[in-house]
C-alpha cells in the first residue's frame, strides 16, 4: 500500500465516524458516545477545576485527556480495520469491472429475429449502456464493448474476457447453444453480436458482488446481523452496570468519576468482535474473487460454510457440455440413409452443438443425407419443427405429409411411440436397450431416433452415440468435497446408466438418471427437508427453478441468462471445481468468527482483574490482591486496558483477513482445539500486552 493508498484509507476510517454510519452497529457507536462524553469532560476539567477523583482515588492530571486518546483511538482502529479490508478488497477486484455508464451501445429499433436476425437492415440508434433496459437488443461489432448482461440470439463471435477472469479470456459466444449469456464489460473480438439486454448494468451480479466486495451498500447477513442484536445487549448490560455502580456502592465508597464508568462499559463490551465481524465477510468474498467467483449476497456466502450436499448438473458442469455425434446404430433391420436422414431431420431446429453435430456426422456418412438447405426447404413447404423440452426430452420434426420424426431418451420415445398407439416389437425394444446399454456403459449417451408416418405404426429406426468427456481435475475436488463431509450428488436428464458411469469416473456418492426440471426441484426439496443445505451448480434454462431453490445457486458464466440471474453465486471461468473453494472459504470464514469471539471472551476475563480492583481500591486497600499483574496504579491500570483495546484490533486484523485454518472435525474436537488455539492465547496476550503497555504509562508523571 503506498503513502497516497494509506491516506485514502484512513480518510474513509474517519468518514465512519458519522453516527448515521455507526447507527447498525451499536458498539461503536457507544464507544463513539463515550468519546464525546469523555473529550466534554476533560474540556470542563481544564476550564473549570483540575483533576478529579474516582472511588477514592486521586487521579493525575491528564488522566482524561490520556483516556480521551484511548477512547478515539479505539475508534478509530475499529473503523479503519473496515476501511483496510475494503481498500484490500478494491485492489484485488481491479481487475473486474463492469461497463461504464457512458459506454457507447447500438440499439437496434423494431427488431425483427425471422426477417433480419444479423439486424443489417435495421433501424439503429446510438446510446450509452446507462440507458439500457431489460429487453432491450443491442448489436455489437469486432473492438467494442458488451454494455450490459445479455443473451446473443444472433452471430458467433469470439468475446475477450479476461476482465473476468484474470488471465486469457477468449471464449466463443454463439447463439442457439448452450454458450449464449455475455456478460457487460466485456470485449468482443471477433465478427458481430445481436444481443438481448437481460438485466441493468446496475444489477447484473458482477456489479452486486463489485459492491460487495468493496463495501458499498453492503448489506449484512444474517449471522451479521443476529450478533449484532447480541452485542446491542451487551451495551445495554454494561450501560446498565456502569449506571448502577455508584447507587449499589454509595454507602461504603466514594463515586466513581464518568470517564472511568466510560472506560470500563468500552472496554468490556465487545469492540474487537463489532469491527472486524465485517472485515471477515469483505475478506471472504474477495478470496472468492481472487479465484473467479461472483458472489450475489453475504447471505450465500455465509450459507457456504454450512452446506452438506451438493447437487451437480451433468452436462456442462462435470463434463465439457459439447456432447458430438460419433455413430448411428440401425435397429430392426433400418436401411442406414432412412436413420441418417430422420437423425439430421430431427435435428434440423436443434441449436445445441450435439444438434449440429448429428447434422454433420450423417452429412459426412452417406450422401443421400438431406442437406441443411434441404431440410430449410421442407420447412418452408410447410414442415414443422418440434423445439427440444426439458420436459418431454425429445425433439424432431413434423412434415407436411403428416410424417411425424421425434429424437430423444431411450424413456421419453418409448413413452411417445406408446402415445401414438404403437409399442414395438419385443425383438425392437430388447435390441434398442442392449445398445443403449453398451452406449451408456461407454460414457456415452444414447439418443433414440423414431418415426410415424400416417396410416402405418410407429416405429424406432436406431440410435445416435453422443460422447462428452468429464472436465479436468473434476474427481480431485470431489475428492476433497468427501474428506469435507459433503456429499455429492448428479442429477441429469440423461440415461440412468451413461450418467452412472460418468459419476463413477468422477467419483461422484450418488446419481440420479433421466431426471426432469421437476426431479431436480423435488430431489432438493428432500435434501433440504432431511436438515442439509443444499448447494446446487447448473448452466441450463431447466436448471433455473432449482438454482433458485437451493440453498446456494451456482451457475457457470456461461449459462444461460435465466440460470445466471436464478443462482446467487456465478463462476467465471466455468470451472466447477470451484465449488470446493466456496465451501471451504465459507466454512473458514466461520472458524475466524468463532476464533475471534473465543479470544474476545477470554480477553475479557483479563479485563475484569484489570478494571475492577482499580475502581475501588483507594476505599478498600485489600482489593489489591486481585492485581495479578501488578499494574503500577489504579490510572495506569485503567489507561492501560483502554490501550490494549487499540492494539489488539491491529494484532486481530491480519487474522480476519486471512483467516484461520479449517480442518473438518468432529464437533467437540473443533471445541476443545478452538479453545485450545484461540482461548489459552486470549488469556495470556491481554496479560502480557497490557502489563507491557502498564510500564510505560508508569513513566508519566502522576500515574
Amino acid at each position: 500500500m503506498n503513502l497516497r493508498s494509506a491516506a485514502s484509507v484512513c480518510l474513509d476510517a474517519l468518514v465512519k465516524f458519522d453516527p448515521r454510519y455507526l447507527w447498525h452497529n451499536p458498539v461503536l457507536l457507544l464507544t463513539e458516545a463515550g468519546a464525546v462524553l469523555c473529550t466534554f469532560i476533560a474540556v470542563s476539567e481544564a476550564l473549570v477545576h483540575g483533576p478529579s477523583t474516582s472511588g477514592g482515588t486521586t487521579l493525575p492530571a491528564g488522566f482524561t485527556w490520556l483516556l480521551c486518546f484511548g477512547l478515539w483511538a479505539t475508534l478509530f482502529v475499529a473503523t479503519l480495520a473496515e476501511s483496510i479490508a475494503e481498500g484490500h478488497g478494491r485492489r484485488q477486484s481491479s481487475h473486474l469491472h463492469t461497463a461504464d455508464e457512458d459506454v457507447p451501445a447500438t440499439l437496434v429499433l423494431d427488431y425483427d429475429q425471422l426477417k433480419d436476425a444479423a439486424a443489417r437492415t435495421a433501424r439503429t440508434e446510438q446510446t450509452t449502456a446507462g440507458e439500457l433496459k431489460p429487453g432491450d437488443v443491442v448489436l455489437v461489432e469486432a473492438g467494442m464493448q458488451i454494455p450490459a448482461d445479455g443473451e446473443v440470439i444472433w452471430g458467433r463471435a469470439s468475446v475477450d474476457e479476461s476482465e473476468l477472469t484474470g488471465g486469457v479470456g477468449e471464449a466463443i459466444r454463439q447463439a442457439g447453444t448452450d454458450r449464449t449469456a455475455v456478460t457487460g464489460g466485456t470485449t468482443v473480438s471477433s465478427d458481430r453480436l445481436v444481443v438481448k439486454i437481460q438485466v441493468g448494468r446496475q444489477d447484473s451480479v458482477l456489479s452486486q458482488t463489485l459492491k460487495l466486495a468493496r463495501g458499498a451498500q453492503r448489506q449484512k447477513s444474517p449471522i451479521e446481523m443476529a450478533l449484532n442484536t447480541l452485542l446491542a445487549s451487551f451495551c445495554l448490560a454494561f450501560m446498565l452496570l456502569a449506571l448502577s455502580l455508584n447507587l449499589a456502592v454509595s454507602e461504603v465508597a466514594a463515586p466513581i468519576s464518568i470517564p472511568v464508568l466510560i472506560a470500563v462499559v468500552v472496554c468490556l463490551i465487545p469492540t474487537e468482535i463489532a469491527a472486524l465481524m465485517s472485515v471477515t465477510g469483505i475478506a471472504s468474498m474477495y478470496k472468492l474473487l481472487q479465484r473467479g467467483v461472483l458472489v450475489a449476497s453475504a447471505k450465500a456466502l455465509e450459507t457456504a460454510g454450512g452446506i452438506t450436499t451438493v447437487i451437480l448438473d451433468k452436462t456442462g458442469t462435470i463434463t465439457r457440455g459439447n456432447r458430438t455425434a460419433v455413430e448411428f446404430i440401425v435397429l430392426g433391420g433400418t436401411a442406414p440413409d432412412t436413420l441418417l436422414s430422420a437423425a439430421a431431420l430431427a435435428s434440423a431446429q436443434d441449436p445445441t452443438p450435439e444438434g449440429r453435430s448429428i447434422i454433420e456426422l450423417a452429412n459426412q456418412l452417406a450422401d443421400g443425407t438431406p442437406s441443411e438447405g434441404q431440410i430449410r426447404q421442407w420447412d418452408q413447404e410447410g414442415g414443422t419443427p418440434v423445439a427440444f423440452s426439458a420436459s418431454t426430452r425429445m425433439s424432431g420434426h413434423d412434415l407436411a405429409d403428416g410424417t411425424k420424426i421425434r429424437k430423444g431418451s431411450q424413456s421419453a420415445i418409448l413413452a411417445w411411440l406408446k402415445a401414438q398407439g404403437t409399442a414395438p416389437r419385443r425383438e425392437i425394444v430388447a435390441q434398442m436397450r442392449a445398445e443403449a446399454l453398451g452406449i451408456a456403459r461407454n460414457g456415452g449417451t444414447p439418443l433414440v431416433v423414431a418415426v410415424k408416418e400416417p396410416g402405418a405404426p410407429g416405429r424406432a429406426l436406431g440410435l445416435v452415440d453422443l460422447r462428452d468427456v468429464i472436465k479436468e481435475g473434476v474427481s480431485e475436488r470431489i475428492t476433497r468435497f468427501r474428506e469435507l463431509g459433503v456429499r455429492t450428488l448428479m442429477v441429469t436428464g440423461d440415461d440412468r446408466v451413461a450418467a452412472a458411469t460418468i459419476a463413477a469416473a468422477a467419483q461422484i456418492d450418488e446419481v440420479v438418471g433421466d431426471a426432469t426440471p421437476q426431479d431436480k426441484l423435488a430431489l432438493i426439496g428432500q435434501e433440504q427437508a432431511a436438515g442439509h443445505f443444499v448447494a446446487m451448480s447448473g448452466d441450463g434454462i431447466n436448471d433455473a427453478p432449482a438454482l433458485a431453490q437451493a440453498d446456494i445457486g451456482v451457475a457457470m458464466n456461461s449459462a444461460a441468462a435465466a440460470a445466471k440471474q436464478a443462482a446467487n453465486m456465478v463462476i467465471l471461468d466455468d470451472n466447477p471445481t470451484h465449488l470446493v473453494d466456496i465451501v471451504e472459504i465459507g466454512r473458514r470464514q466461520m472458524a475466524t468468527r468463532g476464533a475471534l469471539i473465543t479470544f474476545n471472551f477470554a480477553n475479557d476475563v483479563i479485563r475484569y482483574f484489570t478494571l475492577f480492583p482499580a475502581l475501588f481500591v483507594g476505599a478498600f486497600p485489600g482489593l489489591a490482591v486481585l492485581n495479578i499483574l501488578q499494574l503500577h496504579s489504579p490510572a495506569s491500570a485503567i489507561i492501560s486496558t483502554v490501550m490494549f483495546s487499540v492494539v489488539v484490533m491491529g494484532i486481530l486484523l491480519p487474522l480476519a483477513i486471512w483467516g484461520v485454518p479449517y480442518k473438518a472435525a468432529n464437533l467437540q474436537s473443533a471445541l476443545s482445539r478452538n479453545l485450545l488455539y484461540c482461548g489459552v492465547p486470549g488469556l495470556l496476550v491481554p496479560a502480557i500486552g497490557i502489563k507491557i503497555i502498564d510500564l510505560f504509562i508508569s513513566m508519566i508523571p502522576g500515574f
